[in-house]
């Protein structure tokens, strides 16, 4: 079962397991597994996306239940009048919390994206972020005998593709486990050492207005068992542990309709 974090008469908030594709895709033709399906399915509703999460990202993941209350929530993320806090392990220690303004240009698909403009310039892009903890591990990952890892907290203004990740890799500490943009060997050594495969990057809070009734609305997602067991084995457990305790089942998700 998926776990669902708010549900009212108007909208359904879920944690979306790492791993899952939010809507069926023509590019991934043999998945079986969609947020929007099973959403669907488990509540007996039909549910209409107003923002999406990469693939590997887990978190908090907001759904409509009508076409009116869906045009209303994109509003607000198209405005930036929802605030959403992501939590990433990143390579090297970050000593200090920042705000990035980095313009990103848009990452197209050779194939899903292959009649779209190709010349159109940098986006804006902003990203808060700031440092929650470090740790030095005493494992040899490339040339150093130990590995360098920092908790961050990262706050998006906007929503370009591949933001967060990105722009870590632009101040050179990419989040762990991002096979597209990271450090691969930084990738295999959490995996290898800490049994962790997947991409360290959570959607841990939304908080914006409710779309009917106008009242603030903060929702939370708790982290997965991959990613509390790297929370422990950092001496990080004890940080959050309003984020920490959710299981997935994994025979959960199958759709055949």
């Amino acid at each position: 079962m998926i776990e669902i974090l708010y549900q009212d008469e108007h909208l359904v908030a879920v944690n979306k397991p790492s791993g899952w594709l939010v809507h069926r895709s023509w590019l991934d033709r043999h998945e079986t597994r969609f947020m929007m399906q099973t959403v669907r399915d488990q509540i007996g509703q039909h549910v209409f996306t107003v923002h999406r999460l990469d693939r590997p990202t887990s978190g908090v993941l907001l759904m409509a239940l009508s076409s009116e209350v869906a045009r209303l929530l994109s509003q607000q993320f198209e405005q930036h009048q929802v605030q959403k806090t992501y939590h990433a392990v990143v390579r090297g220690y970050v000593q200090e919390g920042a705000t990035l303004d980095y313009p990103l240009t848009e990452e197209l698909d050779k194939i899903a994206d292959k009649h779209a403009a190709a010349d159109k310039g940098p986006q804006p892009a902003v990203t808060h972020y700031r440092p929650l903890a470090q740790v030095e591990m005493p494992v040899a990952i490339g040339r150093y005998d130990s590995a360098r890892y920092s908790l961050l907290e990262l706050k998006p203004e906007n929503g370009r593709k591949h933001q967060l990740r990105r722009h870590m890799v632009h101040l050179r500490h990419p989040i762990i486990g991002d096979s597209k943009h990271g450090d691969l060997r930084q990738n295999r050594g959490m995996a290898q050492h800490f049994g962790c495969p997947r991409l360290m990057l959570h959607a841990s809070h939304l908080q914006l207005n409710h779309p009917v009734t106008g009242e603030p609305l903060s929702i939370s997602a708790r982290w997965d068992e991959p990613w509390q067991g790297v929370m422990s084995q950092f001496g990080w457990a004890g940080c959050f542990p309003e984020l920490a305790g959710v299981e997935f089942s994994a025979a959960n998700g199958q759709d055949n309709g």
